[in-house]
């Protein structure tokens, strides 16, 4: 199955569209500004910087007719297109970079990392299995990372010095 989403330049579906049905790391040589989508199948990752950078965001199908109320500061300049997982889910979790501290494995869902391991942070991870939502408060609140399959050695590397993740979720066929 594929992905299809259709940006807009102004809110509320106005302006110009551009239809994206992959990843595509820069809106500018299309469209000079981005203030709503309408996600038609499949899930995508919004980011607000260019080459997937800046404050992430998941959308599945659906409308979103202004990212202001998502609690976006500025237009959508990229996305990622997330692809259908079928199989087990499995990351490893560490509360140090380059997987140093304490690590528990995850199978599933975990609302408060705090609360089921007594963990107070999160700082790097291993993801064997699957696509996750990591969210930086409990109860998948909060700014969000999206993790694909991959070692992620360290949160603050990669621009979130400031973020603790506390909650993780799966993307599931139940998103599509």
């Amino acid at each position: 199955m594929n992905g299809k989403i259709i940006f807009y330049e102004d809110r509320n579906f106005g302006g110009r569209s551009y239809e994206c049905m992959s990843d595509c790391a820069d809106f500018t040589s299309y469209l000079s500004r981005c203030n709503s989508c309408r996600v038609e199948s499949g899930c995508f990752m919004v980011y607000d910087r260019s080459n997937y950078m800046g404050n992430q965001y998941f959308v599945r199908r659906g409308e979103y007719s202004d990212y202001s109320r998502m609690g976006m500061s500025d237009c959508i300049r990229s996305c990622r297109m997330i692809p259908m997982h079928r199989g087990s889910y499995r990351m490893r979790i560490y509360e140090r970079e380059n997987f140093g501290g304490q690590m528990y494995e995850m199978m599933d869902d975990c609302d408060n990392i705090m609360d089921r391991y007594r963990m107070s942070d999160c700082q790097s991870c291993h993801v064997m299995d699957g696509h996750w939502l990591m969210y930086e408060q409990p109860h998948y609140r909060g700014r969000m990372m999206y993790m694909r399959p991959g070692e992620y050695r360290s949160f603050r590397e990669m621009g979130y010095s400031n973020m603790r993740f506390m909650s993780m979720r799966r993307i599931m066929d139940s998103c599509f």
